[in-house]
């Protein structure tokens, strides 16, 4: 076992360097998104590029401090940690300040912290901690519910927050858990609700329904090659739905056919289950569950998307998928994005240069269009090596936690790796029109200190655990 003193002598350089670079062209993109003629210096503090200057140092003496911090703290602390941020969010609930229609936010003076960007580093510390416990097995009901506990907590308690672009950002966590040997089915679930999703928003759900049910019975033949028994089913289906509508019909009711489709998928399904079930046929069963669970997420989503969101959140999605266009409303940030990402070209405009970036035409460009100045002004070039920064950090990040022996580090790096694959991913596609706009900031990059120093934490604290990689961390 090496000696703790020997600790600076482990540290992975390599990632500190990406950070350190990543951190001085995200500080140059800021000044050059908002440059002022009357504020030119770089280091006015009372402009934005100044204060993020403050948030860079702040962040280094984080980093530093991290490294200086006994990794066995990170694991014997990590549920007491993630314990003060769910009060913390708590009481966001109760004196949070709302800050673009997010109540999200403290107030602490001029400076305003987002607890909700620090419970994602807490949140990992967690699952490290308890996946890597000695009585955790994956496929135990006990294990899943309480890593279900563990992410769902504080993405509930974001989304009463109304942040939901925070809140998704704990979904990319079901690939940590796949890593440790969760079942694929999950993620063939998460991909599955995600393709009803987009069907549901785009087609009526009469139509999302009916596709459903002819899936069903489709997949159902060409598993089990029951030519009757499908006919049957299907005649089951029909009749209920046929009954209910011509019963509509002759009291004249006005009642919605996508009732009468759903009664007879939902009856249909549990009678079709309880006869598998009874026959014992279980790949039958989880079929049905399947069918069931997606005639109910459909239902359940039409409601939610017209009856809870906002409306500038419906229009986001519509706009997103194709339904609207609206270039001077909900589609206004996108479009400039991509026009002064365009305009680029190769080389780009030069440093300074940008004119969609000089007049103003896309808003929040120092926080969440922050990609868009580097493509205005560094062109294709510098997308990409702003691309390949990210993409070389993952690596080493997954790099790192593959070769750590101990089941926390690994785990922990593993958090880190998804989460800011998430953020890039989304940050980016958001500018580029191929993900919806949920407000989550480029990494190391968007202006702001709550972001850049949990990013800091969440990095510097895998950075410290990697470093122990020789001593044994026993619990």
């Amino acid at each position: 076992m090496q000696k703790r003193n020997n600790v600076w002598a482990n540290i992975d350089w390599i990632t500190v360097s990406i950070y350190l670079a990543m951190m001085f062209i995200g500080w140059i993109n800021i000044y050059a998104a908002v440059y002022n003629e009357d504020h030119k210096s770089i280091f006015d503090f009372s402009q934005v590029y100044g204060k993020q200057l403050i948030w860079i140092v702040a962040a280094i003496f984080i980093a530093v401090l991290m490294l200086n911090t006994d990794s066995k703290f990170f694991v014997t602390f990590s549920f007491p940690i993630y314990i003060f941020f769910i009060l913390v969010l708590l009481s966001v609930l109760v004196i949070g300040s709302e800050i673009k229609g997010a109540k999200s936010w403290i107030q602490i003076g001029n400076f305003s912290i987002q607890p909700s960007e620090f419970m994602k580093m807490a949140t990992s510390l967690a699952i490290a901690r308890y996946i890597s416990s000695y009585n955790f097995k994956m496929h135990s009901w006990k294990s899943l519910l309480t890593l279900a506990g563990i992410i769902f907590i504080p993405v509930g308690l974001i989304f009463l927050q109304n942040d939901t672009g925070s809140a998704i950002v704990f979904g990319v966590f079901l690939l940590v858990l796949y890593r440790e040997g969760l079942n694929g089915i999950v993620l063939f679930f998460s991909f599955l609700i995600a393709v009803v999703f987009i069907l549901t928003m785009v087609l009526d759900p009469f139509i999302t329904i009916l596709i459903l049910t002819i899936a069903a019975f489709l997949i159902n033949y060409l598993i089990r090659k029951k030519t009757k028994r499908n006919l049957i089913g299907m005649g089951v289906f029909t009749s209920i739905f046929g009954i209910l509508w011509f019963i509509n019909y002759l009291v004249q009711g006005t009642v919605d056919p996508l009732y009468f489709l759903f009664i007879a998928a939902i009856v249909s399904a549990v009678l079709f289950f309880l006869w598998a079930m009874m026959l014992r046929k279980k790949g039958l069963a989880i079929l049905i569950g399947i069918y069931f669970g997606c005639i109910l997420f459909t239902v359940s989503v039409d409601y939610v998307f017209h009856n809870i969101m906002e409306e500038h959140q419906r229009n986001r999605i519509n706009e997103l998928l194709g339904i609207q266009s609206d270039l001077l409303g909900a589609g206004y940030n996108v479009n400039q994005s991509k026009i002064a990402i365009g305009s680029g070209g190769f080389f780009g405009k030069g440093f300074l240069q940008g004119t969609q970036t000089k007049f103003d035409f896309v808003p929040e460009q120092s926080t969440d269009f922050i990609f868009c100045t580097v493509g205005e002004e560094w062109g294709f070039l510098g997308t990409v090596t702003v691309v390949g920064l990210f993409m070389g950090l993952l690596m080493r990040i997954i790099y790192l936690a593959e070769r750590n022996r101990s089941k926390f580090s690994r785990v922990y790096g593993y958090c880190v790796a998804t989460i800011l694959f998430f953020h890039f991913a989304v940050n980016v596609g958001m500018t580029i029109g191929l993900a919806p706009v949920i407000g989550i900031p480029l990494p190391f990059f968007s202006y702001g200190g709550s972001s850049l120093w949990s990013f800091t934490l969440l990095l510097f604290v895998f950075v410290r655990l990697d470093a122990s990689r020789f001593e044994q961390l026993s619990f």
